[in-house]
C-alpha cells in the first residue's frame, strides 16, 4: 500500500492508502522523492477550481523522484533513473495542437489537476511526460525544476534581451525565479514585493527588491532609466494594484507579461497602452525546451533551489503545511518528502 494526500473538498485534505497498480503500455512508475506546493495547489486548496477538479484528488505537479518500474513499450528509461515530469498531456488533434501549441491544448489534461498528482508515494505517468535529471543534482533542489521552467516560459513570451530593464511585480516563488531567469538572459532586474521577507530573499539572491506600500515603483523607474520606463514587466502578484504598477512603469513599447491568475476581471489603462504602444503577453505553462533549460539552471546553480525552500515536511504533515502557506508569513517553498521513511508507518 502507498499513501497519497487527497484534495476532498475547499480546505478540506486528507491522507489515503492506495493499491499501486503496475504501469500499463507506455507508462512508468515513479517514487516521488520531493514534491513542492504552488500557487495552483492552492488555488484548489481555496475550492476556487472545484468545477475542474475531481473529488478525492491527488494533488501535485512539481516534483523530483526516481523510475521504480516501466511498463511495455517504454526504452531509453530503467528503475533508478533520477526524473521530473513535465505534467501535460494533450490530444494532439485541436487547432492549438495542430498550429504546434500543444502545450496549451484546447483539451489539455494537467496532470496534478485534472487527473492524479505527485503528492503520493508512487505515481504512474506516462513516460513521453519524463525529463532526466542529472545524477548530480540533489532531488530537493530538482523539485524546482517545473517552477523554474514556467519562468523560463514567460522570460520567453516577454521577448527579454541583454541589457533590458525589467521590472518584476510579485516576489513569490514565480517571480523570484522570473527574476533570477531574466538576469541570466542578461538584463537588468528590479522586484516589487510587499513581503519584507521576501524582498530580503531576493537581495540575498544578487537582485534589488522594492516595497510597494513605501516606495513610489513609478519614481525609481524614471530614475533608474533616466526616464524612460522599463522595457518588460512581469504581472506576478494577482492584484489589481500590481497590475496597475505593471503598466505605470512600462516605457514607450514595453511589453506586459501576465503571469499570474486573476480570478476576476481587472481594470486596465488602456489609455496608457495607446499613449505607448504597449503590448500585452500571456504566458502559460512551458514546453519541453523550456523544462530542459530550467534543468540546466537548477543544475548549475543559476537558480540558488536551496536559498528558495523554506521547509520540507513528510507526506503525512502536507495537509498542515498548506494551511501554513494559505497563512503566509515568513514562507517562500514547502517541499512534501514522499519517501517511505517518513510515510510514518506506510508500506510499499
Amino acid at each position: 500500500m502507498t499513501l497519497a494526500v487527497r484534495y476532498l473538498s475547499a480546505r478540506t485534505l486528507d491522507t489515503a492508502l492506495a493499491e499501486p497498480s503496475a504501469p500499463g503500455p507506455g507508462e512508468v512508475e515513479l517514487a516521488p522523492a520531493y514534491v513542492g506546493i504552488c500557487g495552483t495547489d492552492l488555488h484548489i486548496f481555496h475550492g476556487d477550481m472545484d468545477a475542474r477538479v475531481s473529488t478525492p484528488a491527488v494533488l501535485g505537479h512539481e516534483m523530483s523522484g526516481r523510475i521504480v518500474r516501466v511498463g511495455p513499450g517504454v526504452d531509453g528509461w530503467a528503475p533508478g533513473d533520477a526524473v521530473t515530469v513535465m505534467p501535460l498531456r494533450w490530444d494532439d488533434t485541436c487547432p492549438a495542437c495542430l498550429k504546434g501549441h500543444q502545450h496549451i491544448c484546447q483539451h489539455l489534461d494537467f496532470i496534478g489537476i485534472d487527473s492524479p498528482g505527485a503528492m503520493q508515494q508512487r505515481w504512474t505517468v506516462p513516460a513521453s511526460t519524463l525529463i532526466r535529471l542529472p545524477d548530480t543534482l540533489p532531488l530537493d533542489r530538482a523539485a524546482l525544476v517545473e517552477p523554474t521552467a514556467v519562468a523560463v516560459h514567460d522570460v520567453g513570451r516577454a521577448q527579454v534581451a541583454e541589457g533590458e530593464k525589467v521590472v518584476v511585480v510579485g516576489g513569490g516563488p514565480v517571480g523570484i525565479l522570473i527574476a533570477l531567469v531574466a538576469r541570466a538572459a542578461g538584463a537588468d532586474v528590479r522586484i516589487a514585493e510587499l513581503s519584507a521577507y521576501r524582498r530580503a530573499l531576493a537581495e540575498e539572491s544578487g537582485l534589488t527588491a522594492w516595497d510597494p506600500a513605501v516606495d513610489n515603483v513609478a519614481e525609481l523607474v524614471r530614475e533608474w532609466t533616466a526616464d524612460a520606463g522599463a522595457d518588460v514587466a512581469f504581472e506576478v502578484s494577482g492584484a489589481a494594484a500590481g497590475v496597475d504598477t505593471a503598466v505605470e512603469v512600462l516605457g514607450v513599447r514595453g511589453r506586459l507579461c501576465l503571469v499570474a491568475i486573476h480570478p476576476s476581471p481587472r481594470e486596465v489603462s488602456l489609455h496608457r497602452f495607446f499613449w505607448r504602444e504597449l503590448t500585452l503577453v500571456g504566458a502559460r505553462l512551458y514546453d519541453r525546451s523550456d523544462f530542459e533549460k530550467a534543468v540546466t539552471l537548477v543544475a548549475d546553480g543559476t537558480i540558488p533551489a536551496e536559498r528558495l525552500i523554506s521547509k520540507t515536511v513528510p507526506l503525512t504533515e502536507a495537509p498542515a503545511a498548506f494551511q501554513a502557506l494559505e497563512a503566509g508569513g515568513d514562507v517562500m517553498k514547502i517541499l512534501v518528502d514522499c519517501s517511505t521513511e517518513n510515510a510514518q508507518g506506510a508500506a510499499v
